[in-house]
């Protein structure tokens, strides 16, 4: 069956629910979300959103922070894009509903986070990305050009090669028309077929065995731009957030928010060590890939799984204030932040790189679009300063929506011709296990030696060992009817061979790849 609309929304956070809303002005929309609309990735950011608001703060220290924290790796151009067109962009998530906390003098209350110099944050308590996410529901539920599409998982993107045409990386015209769709409910594959289409599907932290993000983000946007030929980079720089709480049966991993770090908290070892002040001066507000390697080192050091966060000298008034949740969170499992040391480990949390954009959003696919953390825009360089993410999210929904306004609508002579998906001769796999299983041992792999820290010899065994269940995978695909675990597992094997395979190209430790045997061109040495 075949759906058409003008845009195409692969996603349902921030960036997807933020470009639906501005396109809509330019046509019909379909967003498409994997789960409800609002369980994303983005109801979890507690943080809040950066961005330069009041004086002493300026759009050069905004910059200069992230540049810094990005060990200059980013794109210098794009960095000012996003810190300069990011207050209007605030401005428009506050004109659509979100409320952000505010002082008794009437302006926004800034928090202040790892690796900024000023306070810049603003936030709604400690969930912020909750109250962002509930706006933007609203408003586009209140839209009548827009069309949701709720417990629908994308397959595939549809391109020249589903017409029979051979497509390889180098081939320069390479077009989307849409994408195949899973309906949950009714099993069926749906043909969706728009003019453009917006990939913002989010990161892949479920490539990982610990990971702050929902347990269906699975890489599935980058996954299928790789397979469609498309480029993706920087793929070797994952951030590992420091301090997700310690509560090994909880999946994803609850998030303690660096907010609280900069409200005063600290880290210490089993010693009762102030110990990030060892690996550099701004101790437990340095950027994140430092203190991630600081925890990773002493936890080794110590033989524990864990280390603690110490938030037991900031008021009581200022904790049920500013961090309700992290509060009521910790209570139920009988820890009182107020009296008791916080348990944390680091766990994966953020892709930096992703399907590579330009200043507007676009792929190196025609008519395809990429925006949140799936995208790299070149923003966060080798390492991502916090609260950067929901920022550059509005920022580059808000251009590619711009320049989506524009597409031509595809020839019918083409679209016509676009099969319906092709299931003949597959079966229902009853063998669930087996994807578990595999799901588990990648995520294994994945954790063991691809993790916080690298070497040659990790890197080229999870190559190995991954190749193995990427064969037995495919093999079982082709033969089976489509369901989405065995679609997700596909994704994370896909997206874990990019990050080794890049981690393996680069050939310096930098930001938040850390390669032992490439010690001597790291600073400061963890």
């Amino acid at each position: 069956m075949k759906k058409f609309v003008d845009f195409l929304v692969i996603g349902s956070g921030i960036a997807g629910l933020f470009y639906a809303l501005k396109v809509s002005k330019y046509g019909t929309v379909a967003i498409i979300s994997k789960d409800n609309i609002d369980n994303t990735t983005t109801v979890k950011a507690q943080g809040g959103i950066a961005s330069v608001m009041y004086n002493p703060d300026s759009y050069e220290k905004h910059i200069n922070d992230t540049i810094n924290a990005g060990a200059g790796l980013n794109n210098k151009e794009i960095v000012e894009i996003v810190v300069k067109e990011g207050p209007v962009r605030i401005h428009d998530l506050i004109n659509i509903g979100t409320h952000f906390d505010k002082g008794s003098d009437g302006y926004y209350d800034l928090n202040k986070e790892g690796g900024h110099s000023e306070n810049r944050v603003l936030h709604f308590k400690d969930k912020t990305g909750e109250e962002i996410q509930r706006a933007l529901i609203k408003a586009v539920r209140n839209n009548s050009k827009i069309d949701i599409y709720e417990n629908h998982f994308a397959v595939e993107i549809i391109t020249q090669h589903h017409l029979g045409k051979l497509i390889r990386k180098s081939t320069p015209d390479i077009t989307c028309y849409g994408a195949y769709i899973f309906d949950q409910e009714s099993k069926q594959v749906m043909t969706f077929i728009a003019k453009a289409t917006l990939i913002a599907t989010g990161g892949c932290g479920n490539a990982y065995l610990n990971t702050t993000n929902p347990v269906g983000i699975t890489g599935d946007g980058i996954a299928m731009v790789y397979r469609a030929k498309g480029i993706a980079e920087n793929m070797e720089f994952v951030q590992f957030h420091p301090t997700a709480l310690y509560n090994p049966n909880e999946k994803p991993a609850f998030l303690i928010t660096e907010a609280l770090r900069g409200a005063g908290a600290i880290l210490k070892n089993h010693k009762m060590e102030d110990f990030c002040i060892k690996y550099d001066s701004r101790g437990s507000l340095a950027p994140r890939d430092i203190v991630a390697r600081a925890i990773d080192t002493e936890m080794k050091l110590s033989g524990e799984d864990f280390v603690f966060l110490d938030a037991r000298h900031i008021a009581k008034e200022k904790i049920l204030d500013h961090f309700p949740t992290i509060y009521a969170k910790c209570m139920d499992i009988g820890i009182n932040i107020t009296k008791d040391l916080i348990p944390v480990t680091p766990a994966a949390h953020y892709m930096c790189g992703g399907i590579k954009t330009d200043e507007f959003g676009r792929s190196s696919i025609i008519n395809l679009y990429a925006a949140g953390e799936v995208a790299s825009t070149g923003l966060h360089g080798a390492n991502r300063l916090a609260s950067n993410s929901l920022l550059e999210a509005v920022v580059f929904a808000h251009r590619a929506a711009e320049n989506a306004a524009n597409v031509n609508t595809p020839n019918s002579e083409i679209t016509n011709k676009i099969p319906d998906w092709n299931d003949e001769g597959t079966i229902k796999n009853e063998e669930l296990v087996l994807i578990s299983h595999s799901r588990k041992e990648v995520q294994q792999i994945m954790s063991n030696y691809v993790g916080i820290v690298r070497s040659d010899i990790r890197l080229q065994r999870a190559l190995d060992r991954l190749e193995i269940i990427y064969r037995e995978t495919e093999d079982l695909f082709k033969s089976s009817k489509i369901t989405v675990s065995i679609c997700e597992l596909r994704n994370i094997i896909n997206v874990g061979y990019l990050i080794i395979k890049m981690a393996k190209d680069r050939r310096e430790s930098i930001g938040l790849h850390y390669n032992s045997d490439l010690l001597d061109t790291m600073q400061p040495k963890v």
